[in-house]
């Protein structure tokens, strides 16, 4: 008589390589892109708010801060593509702390995908909101009379520009998301931190026309970098200089908030 020995194994583990993960993380992208429909007012506010400040800074403050609406709006528009950025980036946080309190983010860990699809996920999401949140205010801005005086193909690495820094600010925000207790809270906390910081820099006011004391500061904001790297490549001026300055600032950004965002993650939810 022949005896048959049984053993009892674990299943092998599937392991997910660096594509699985990039294919999941859109998956998710798409998803939260889909729940527009549900509230298109996104996309309005979204869309609105950058053309409010265009028109409020081409005839408010204009001609008390360049004389002319058409040189003003030559040197702040940049800022304020700088600012709709900033702003988008500071959303994260708060559709990030909504999908956690809302038990969203316990059903993606449910699921067999990558930990960290829900929250690159939620990331390039926001990118297509921040990509129409910049091509309404342009297209705003020229119809009163910004002009592109480098040519039209700097858009291009403007765009990627926005989205290395956008990118790296959005751990930042992430961790923002995670750590505040309700949406409420981290709205208040997110832009209480965000507007300081565009207000805080070149983005609508030259450096020169500020204290001594406060050039220094400004000069160090990553937002009054990313300013100058986008009118050097839009308006004209240093481009090399500034854009390096943007992507060293970006990755000690990424450096610095990633892990800790990647830690509250994974020990708080």
């Amino acid at each position: 008589m022949t005896a048959i020995a049984t053993t009892d194994q674990a299943p092998p583990v599937r392991r997910r390589g660096p594509g699985t993960a990039v294919r999941q993380s859109a998956t998710v992208a798409w998803r939260q892109l889909v729940q527009i429909k549900h509230s298109p007012e996104t996309l309005v506010e979204v869309g609105i708010q950058p053309v409010i400040f265009v028109f409020l800074f081409a005839f408010v403050l204009a001609g008390q801060m360049a004389g002319s609406r058409h040189a003003y709006l030559q040197f702040v528009v940049p800022g304020l593509i700088v600012q709709s950025t900033v702003l988008v980036t500071a959303r994260t946080a708060i559709g990030m702390n909504t999908d956690v309190t809302k038990g969203l983010f316990d059903r993606f860990r449910s699921l067999p995908i990558s930990r960290t699809a829900p929250l690159i996920g939620r990331i390039l999401a926001d990118y297509v909101m921040l990509v129409w949140s910049v091509v309404l205010l342009l297209a705003f801005g020229m119809l009163l009379s910004f002009r592109i005086e480098t040519n039209w193909g700097q858009l291009i690495p403007m765009f990627l520009l926005l989205l290395a820094f956008s990118f790296a600010l959005s751990w930042a925000s992430v961790l923002a998301g995670l750590l505040a207790k309700d949406p409420e809270s981290v709205q208040a906390l997110a832009f209480g931190l965000m507007l300081p910081l565009t207000f805080i820099s070149d983005a609508f006011v030259r450096v020169d026309t500020m204290p001594g004391w406060l050039q220094a500061v400004v000069k160090l904001n990553p937002v009054s970098m990313l300013a100058d790297s986008i009118r050097g490549l839009l308006v004209g001026g240093p481009v090399g200089e500034p854009v390096t300055k943007t992507l060293i600032a970006s990755a000690v950004l990424l450096v610095v908030f990633a892990p800790l965002a990647l830690r509250a993650y994974h020990r708080e939810r």
